[in-house]
């Protein structure tokens, strides 16, 4: 998945403002502007929309962990230089303090059936012989029922 859609996905499903965005992205001590944060969420043809950089991602990811877990101590994880599906779930797992049951919930609520061992493959090392690799349409429905299970609870 294109790292913009990730961020337009998170922001609608937990119903974040450009101000909690960038709050989001100060949690990892990074300053980003009103306009860029703008940026990043526009349509792909619009002519200022500007493409979200791997560690850009990763930082406003650790920085959703921070906002919603509490800080660590110690020094701030460093953002990852290359994302995959797989980072983007977990760090999502991470911060949205979901254990295996909760993101099965979540992803039936899209119609979207695995297994638990399915699921935790997922989450092991890619050199593992269980190893897994997320899917785009994996990712896509967790975001879409993060969007259903969060949105509908302030309803």
């Amino acid at each position: 998945m294109h790292n913009n859609d990730v961020l337009r996905k998170v922001r609608y499903a937990l119903d974040l403002a450009d101000i909690d965005m960038i709050d989001i992205f100060d949690q990892s001590e990074v300053t980003v502007t009103r306009a860029e944060v703008s940026e990043w969420l526009k349509a792909d043809e619009d002519p200022d929309f500007v493409a979200l950089t791997d560690p850009q991602l990763a930082t406003f990811l650790n920085g959703l962990i921070n906002a919603n877990r509490g800080r660590k101590d110690g020094p701030l994880p460093v953002p990852e230089a290359q994302l995959t599906n797989n980072i983007v779930l977990r760090k999502l797992k991470i911060a949205m303090n979901l254990q295996a049951d909760g993101m099965l919930e979540i992803l039936a609520l899209t119609d979207f059936q695995m297994s638990r061992h399915e699921l935790s493959a997922l989450f092991r090392k890619p050199g593992h012989k269980h190893f897994r690799p997320c899917q785009d349409q994996l990712l896509r429905n967790f975001l879409h029922g993060m969007a259903l299970q969060y949105r509908q609870a302030e309803d």
